[in-house]
Formats: structure tokens, C-alpha cells, sequence
């Protein structure tokens, strides 16, 4: 195992965490692919580097702002696997998704939908953030409680 190749990693890790996977992908050129592989995994054993870790910084810091369907696609193209994704998305460990959508409506917007294609405008934001159609036709057809609030 290299030393200048696990100093590497470390030193990524050391700007943010990064999954076992994104790790892999940034030292491919500095080594060969099981020198890689050696050094990922002394780093997860060391518990310097931890996928559960990753998940659970990034579902925290962008919660706010993305739905359920966002943040399982952001995780999966990081390299976190199914089973650790779930965890961290289980109804129980994220607040409300309608909440969720509703903080991010009132951000963007002043007002509820006054026409069809203010409607389709509004709602085309919120899928973009990840938010389910159901909770998006939820959050848009009882405006005048979200307007309340």
C-alpha cells in the first residue's frame, strides 16, 4: 500500500466526507485499482472514511431543501448503498415531507397558483426539488391554509 496514496485520501477526507466509492473514483489515477481498493478499506476499518457517516451529513444539510425522491438520487449517484439510503430517508429520521415542501413553496413563492400555468410553473420547481406529485397536489390545492400559516 502506498503512503502517498493513502496521505491523498486522507487529505480529501479531511476537506469533506466522501463516500468509499467517490474516494475510489479520486485516486483512480494515483495508483493502481487494488492499491485503491487496500487503502479505502484500512480507511473504513480506521473509521476515518464511513458511508453511514456521508449519508447522514448529506440528508442532514439538504433536507431542507429537497425532497425524498431528490435525496435518494443524490445519495445513489454518490455510491451509498440501498440499505443505508432507507435508513436515513425512513419516515421517522426526516421531518414531514409536506412540511418540507410547503417551507420551500413559501420561500420561492408569495402567492398560491392563480392560474393553470402558474400552477404548472410552481409545481415543475417543486418536482425539480424531489417532491413527490401527490404532496406537490397537496401542498397546491390548499393554498389558502399554506398562505395562513
Amino acid at each position: 500500500m502506498s503512503i502517498e496514496l493513502r496521505q491523498k485520501a486522507i487529505k480529501l477526507l479531511a476537506r469533506r466526507e466522501h463516500t468509499g466509492a467517490e474516494l475510489a473514483h479520486k485516486l483512480a489515477g494515483h495508483g493502481t485499482p487494488e492499491e485503491i481498493a487496500a487503502v479505502v478499506v484500512e480507511l473504513q476499518t480506521s473509521h476515518l472514511q464511513s458511508d453511514s457517516r456521508v449519508a447522514e451529513s448529506y440528508v442532514r444539510s439538504h433536507a431542507a431543501r429537497l425532497g425524498a425522491s431528490r435525496l435518494r438520487q443524490n445519495l445513489k449517484t454518490r455510491g451509498v448503498s440501498g440499505e443505508l439510503i432507507e435508513a436515513q430517508l425512513a419516515p421517522d429520521a426526516l421531518p414531514d415531507e409536506l412540511e418540507r415542501a410547503r417551507a420551500v413553496w413559501a420561500r420561492k413563492f408569495s402567492a398560491a397558483p392563480a392560474d393553470p400555468r402558474e400552477w404548472a410553473r410552481q409545481a415543475r420547481f417543486l418536482q425539480g426539488r424531489g417532491f413527490a406529485a401527490d404532496i406537490i397536489r397537496r401542498l397546491l390545492k390548499e393554498p389558502a391554509g399554506v398562505l395562513d400559516e
